[in-house]
């Protein structure tokens, strides 16, 4: 009698599970579907060219150059730079160096995961930096 009733309490448990997936698997469909088809193809079209990578927030990443990968991007002039913060901390893109800022241009901060895509027109060299971890320092080379 008493296994009877140990049984009898694992049915209700499945049933349980059950309905719980079936109610996941209902809501993750429908997150799917609220998604366009011009919307994935702009995801699946982001290009990244500069990455802040996991850890760049912390003092180091500067002695082997990887603040931002990569630390130097040459590009034709007209042609678009998107970065990207794959770092668990804020970072910005900000024109000049940490003692040297200008005003060209300036990301704010760039929370994780977030993008930030800026078109050089002008040929030259541009130095960039991180405004809140002063050792993060890239350069944009724009030729013609």
């Amino acid at each position: 009698m008493i296994k009877m009733k140990k049984k009898l309490a694992i049915i209700p448990i499945g049933v349980l599970l059950i309905m719980i997936g079936i109610f996941f698997t209902q809501n993750n469909s429908e997150v799917e579907s609220e998604i366009s088809e011009d919307e994935v193809n702009e995801i699946e079209s982001l290009q990244v060219d500069i990455f802040m990578p996991n850890k760049s927030s912390r003092p180091g990443c500067e002695e082997t150059d990887s603040c931002y990968i990569p630390p130097t991007f040459v590009i034709k002039s007209g042609q678009s730079v998107t970065w990207q913060n794959q770092d668990v901390a804020f970072h910005s893109v900000t024109s000049g160096s940490y003692d040297d800022p200008t005003e060209d241009f300036d990301s704010g901060h760039l929370d994780p995961e977030e993008i930030f895509t800026l078109t050089f027109d002008e040929p030259g060299e541009v130095n960039y930096f991180c405004t809140l971890h002063p050792w993060m320092k890239g350069k944009v080379i724009v030729e013609n």
